[in-house]
């Protein structure tokens, strides 16, 4: 499994400039809000995905005053020769990223190179927000694991941009609406396999984490909605052409999906306690860990950011035994009590490392 062994981080939101090097078992950041120990975390993650774990624009992630950003990290891998990535961002917009001394053109070939699961705070939008949310996440497990489905999105969305640009432009000949159409269809039916698949992967895993976490207080399910389960989607696109062109924008196909998450039977978001939101989105993010493991045959990095913020202490006892676990690899923690944090570790493993976050400066313990 992919191990970062060090990592450079230079302008990177209050990062001005560190190095650090880390354990391949349990890494701990501690320090107080707002120090910048969200921010390392952020970092690791964008060398893996190229982007920002928390769905911001680049220009939200230049430290003040900085035209660019650079990231570099050191890999050890399985085989156990070592990998380097490089990746450094513009104001301009320009990013460029090069892996093992050679440029790699296209970002979207690097992702899954080091996969990688996080759990953090902002994951509440999950159950709070709207379904765009839990889609980019099933989009993003998704496109690690497996390249045609992120090229395949990728596609999807851009012809599901022409389509709705010409609805806006008002262009009438369905002779272009039906090759539009039939290429979405196209594109469209191994996505919604993927994402239906996913789905069915999830809920069992789901429901043994949680149950694992809460002790069994409740039963949480994850179920899957999609527009493409009522028939072919040229099928769908044809019928609500008339009403699209009214509104101006597609209201049939993937972009429309939805993951209801559920809590003995009602949504969690209506009746499920700050607690058991913050359990459900821990087993939800542990079962995609799970599953990306399986599909990989190793387990993936772990970042867990201010993971036991809302959790009681028995939750957080069954949270740590999970963790403690030897199917896991290398796991980053962030914790603002760092006696607690301390302590637990301590109670695992002898293998880790500790670092406390101060004005964007990391010193190690």
């Amino acid at each position: 499994m992919p191990n970062l062994e060090k990592i450079v981080v230079q302008d990177y939101k209050n990062i001005t400039l560190q190095e650090l090097s880390f354990s391949p078992n349990i890494n701990c950041i501690t320090g107080n809000n707002g120090e910048g120990k969200t921010n390392l975390l952020d970092a690791i993650w964008y060398l893996s995905m190229t982007k920002s774990a928390f769905g911001v624009a680049d220009r939200y992630n230049f430290r003040y005053g900085a035209d660019a950003f650079a990231l570099a990290g050191t890999y050890r891998m399985e085989s156990g020769v070592t990998s380097k990535v490089a990746l450094r961002v513009a104001s301009s917009g320009e990013k460029k990223l090069v892996r093992d001394d050679k440029p790699c053109p296209k970002l979207s070939a690097h992702i899954g190179t080091f996969p990688i699961v996080m759990v953090s705070p902002s994951d509440s939008s999950l159950i709070s927000e709207s379904g765009e949310e839990r889609r980019r996440f099933a989009n993003a497990v998704l496109s690690q694991m497996d390249p045609a489905y992120l090229a395949g999105i990728m596609q999807y969305n851009r012809f599901l941009q022409q389509r709705n640009r010409m609805l806006r432009d008002g262009v009438m000949d369905p002779e272009l609406f039906t090759v539009t159409d039939e290429r979405l269809a196209s594109l469209a039916g191994p996505l919604y396999e993927a994402r239906a698949r996913f789905a069915e992967d999830l809920k069992p895993v789901v429901a043994s984490y949680y149950e694992a976490l809460s002790g069994g207080a409740e039963s949480v399910s994850v179920e899957y909605r999609s527009d493409l389960a009522k028939g072919p989607l040229t099928e769908l696109l044809a019928a609500t052409l008339e009403r699209d062109r009214a509104l101006r924008y597609t209201g049939a196909g993937l972009q429309r999906d939805e993951f209801v998450f559920t809590m003995n039977g009602h949504p969690i978001r209506r009746c499920g306690s700050q607690g058991q939101q913050k359990s459900f989105l821990v087993a939800l993010k542990f079962a995609q860990y799970e599953i990306m493991k399986r599909s990989y045959g190793f387990p993936p990095m772990l970042l867990l950011d201010d993971v036991f913020d809302k959790l009681d202490l028995g939750r957080i006892g069954n949270l740590i035994a999970m963790v403690a676990g030897s199917d896991f690899g290398q796991i980053f923690i962030t914790d603002s009590d760092k006696d607690r944090l301390s302590r637990i570790v301590d109670g695992i493993t002898d293998q880790y490392c500790y670092y406390i976050a101060e004005k964007g400066t990391f010193t190690a313990r």
